[in-house]
């Protein structure tokens, strides 16, 4: 049982965590934090958290755990403020995308205190994004990713992984670095895709009429380019590195659809959509596909 639960950025991924733990009957008090007024008031009004925090020392005192949920490129001026009010009871995870970035941030800001964060990442996104996309239920069957530290204890990992179940959400662990890379790859690599390809599309003098006879399978392929920009952003600037590889290696197999087409070889092609298929058709099959 969480006394206080303190939701740093109350948008899909705070809130949902938050209502998660209401509906779960996981926390007694859900304080919130952020830049907006309006959106801290649009969650009380919600339901989403109890009340807004007037200041930092109002937001950490008594607090049990700490979810930052804000874009990666605010995690470390947020641990900056929080480093120096931190109580030793006091645990904190994280939702960012990109780890790697954020534990180099926790170090640098939390000196001996680093051991209180255990850095974390929930595979459960979605397109839409603001506190009144959140939902009691976005953790239930998802995958979280803890990517611990060495200074974290049993007891806080066991903690912060309990809080996570308690969502409905199965808890796997990878490195920091492991983390980034499998992420480059299956998420933000989609994403930038996507975001690429409706802005080319945007800039084109037909864009109207492209985007006026676009369906089905245009819809599913841009459907990630709907998610919040200044997120994405920053978890592409952050793993920049490995999403380079990924995208390199794409280009690649881009120009080998290319020859294949240019020399009009069909047998190429439907090899290639051939185990495209049957590879995507037994993912699908073994697991429910995570989110973004």
């Amino acid at each position: 049982m969480l006394r206080k639960l303190l939701i740093c950025g109350v948008g899909l991924i705070g809130g949902s965590f938050a209502l998660a733990q209401k509906a779960a009957g996981g926390v007694g008090e859900v304080v919130g934090i952020g830049r907006s007024r309006a959106t801290l008031d649009q969650a009380i009004g919600l339901g989403v958290i109890d009340r807004a925090a007037d200041d930092w020392d109002d937001a950490l005192a008594d607090a049990d755990l700490i979810l930052l949920a804000m874009p990666v490129g605010q995690m470390e001026a947020v641990l900056r403020e929080l480093a120096p009010r931190l109580s030793p009871k006091t645990l904190i995870t994280d939702g960012g995308s990109t780890k790697r970035d954020v534990v180099a941030a926790a170090y640098r800001v939390l000196g001996d205190k680093v051991g209180q964060f255990v850095p974390g990442h929930p595979i459960a996104g979605a397109e839409k994004s603001g506190v009144a996309a959140a939902a009691a239920d976005l953790y239930r069957g998802r995958r979280v990713v803890l990517t611990p530290l060495p200074e974290n204890t049993p007891a806080a990992l066991a903690r912060v992984r309990a809080a996570w179940e308690g969502c409905g959400a199965e808890v796997s662990e990878l490195t920091p670095d492991a983390h980034d890379r499998t992420f480059a790859a299956v998420s933000h690599l989609p994403h930038l895709l996507a975001f690429a390809l409706v802005h080319e599309f945007a800039g084109r003098p037909d864009s109207g009429q492209l985007f006026g006879f676009a369906a089905g399978g245009f819809r599913d392929f841009t459907r990630i380019a709907s998610s919040h920009p200044e997120m994405w952003r920053d978890i592409c600037v952050a793993n920049r590195a490995p999403l380079i590889e990924e995208l390199d290696a794409y280009l690649a197999e881009l120009l080998r659809a290319r020859v294949m087409l240019a020399a009009a070889d069909g047998a190429a092609l439907q090899a290639m959509f051939g185990l495209a298929r049957s590879a995507r058709d037994a993912w699908l099959e073994a697991a429910e596909p995570p989110g973004e």
